[in-house]
């Protein structure tokens, strides 16, 4: 192996904006380029980030995205029906894929999230080695219909990455008697320089009251739902304030359905995905993440490196990186909860003033050279078993 570069393929569903597709993307722009010839393959050329991968990086794809459909909507359906037709044909004779669209031989075949496991798993290609990314609470209730494949995944990986201690752990005390691959926790790299540059954007569309920004994909257990309550109630109550939700997802339709039940239209706005939402979180004077439900947020280490005061449930690994009314304000996924603690940030300037004062400096917290270092030492030590 020491006479030719580690072929390493990455499988992927898409590049929609999310912190599997950041990671994925600063793995892709950090492994070390004389050891490793990287190829990132995926479903469906879609997302926001699907023009990012580095263009050191071999890039394949199976379908295109809805940026390439018509903008017909009968078209669009068509398209979208064939589509399926595609990668439920590919899916089902993976040898397709191996040998139309790769091209190519892997010594290792990496699949970042549980939705990638299936098409790793059923490669053809029988000598490549094995690593799984799981990022996911298993006892969350919307996965336990996806809870069984992922028990039969698991064992049939070389290598299993978990994001944080807390998913580990969790994993080991629902399924005791699984047979548990070789096993590391990597939390996720932060493009720190590519952060604060981007954060220096100006935004000039921001409301004028106090504004508290979160980021993330709009799915249930992001607890928007429930932030939304809490805003109008503060409203009534008088403490003005404004929110703005950066991202996308199915949920869309039941939150504005909601923000117009509630009459906050003009005060909680849904902006969608931007590509830059570093500048949006400098610009905005709190952050808050209400999740039901999470791993090691990739956007929470995002807002401390930009010394923003938080407020964030306490799940996951999130009490690891944040110190209760020091560095962020921890809380419950609960209503008075989230409540008392916006009131807190709109009214006590002393704890917002110490949080600001303690936050200087935290990015020192984040090794980024460490953490790859880790994920080429997995890479090295099961390439040499191929």
């Amino acid at each position: 192996m020491s006479t030719k570069k580690i072929k390493i393929l990455f499988r992927h569903r898409s590049m929609e904006m999310g912190g599997v597709e950041k990671v994925m993307l600063s793995l892709l722009n950090n492994l070390n380029r004389d050891l490793f010839d990287l190829t990132v393959l995926l479903s469906i050329d879609q997302g926001e980030l699907r023009n990012e991968i580095p263009t050191h990086v071999r890039k394949v794809v199976l379908a295109n995205g809805k940026e390439s459909f018509s903008e017909n909507k009968y078209l669009q359906k068509t398209q979208l029906l064939f589509r399926r037709i595609k990668l439920e044909k590919l899916r089902r004779n993976p040898k397709l894929i191996d040998d139309n669209y790769l091209r190519d031989s892997y010594d290792i075949e990496i699949g970042m999230t549980y939705n990638d496991f299936e098409p790793v798993l059923n490669s053809t290609q029988k000598n490549s080695k094995k690593i799984g990314w799981f990022h996911s609470e298993i006892d969350h209730p919307k996965l336990q219909v996806l809870v069984p494949k992922i028990l039969e995944h698991f064992p049939q990986f070389d290598h299993m990455v978990y994001c944080s201690e807390k998913i580990k752990e969790m994993m080991h005390e629902d399924y005791p008697n699984l047979h548990y691959p070789k096993e590391s926790v990597i939390i996720n790299a932060i493009p720190i320089e590519e952060i604060k540059e981007k954060a220096t954007e100006k935004i000039t569309d921001l409301p004028k009251c106090p504004l508290f920004v979160s980021v993330g994909r709009l799915h249930t257990r992001k607890g928007y739902h429930k932030l939304l309550e809490v805003h109008a109630q503060l409203l009534k109550d008088g403490f003005e304030h404004s929110i703005l939700i950066i991202g996308d997802g199915e949920e869309l339709p039941n939150l504005l359905a909601q923000q117009n039940s509630l009459r906050v239209e003009k005060t909680f706005t849904f902006a969608g995905n931007k590509m830059n939402p570093y500048a949006y979180i400098k610009n905005a004077d709190f952050f808050i993440m209400p999740s039901e439900s999470e791993a090691w947020p990739l956007v929470i280490a995002e807002a401390l490196i930009l010394q923003k005061p938080i407020i964030a449930t306490n799940v996951g690994d999130v009490a690891l990186m944040i110190e209760h009314k020091k560095t962020g304000y921890l809380i419950d996924y609960d209503f008075d909860e989230m409540y008392a603690s916006m009131k807190e940030f709109l009214t006590n300037k002393s704890l917002i003033s110490e949080l600001k004062e303690n936050l200087v400096g935290i990015e020192e917290k984040f090794d980024n050279q460490k953490i790859f270092n880790e994920v080429e030492k997995i890479i090295l030590n099961l390439a040499k078993t191929t």
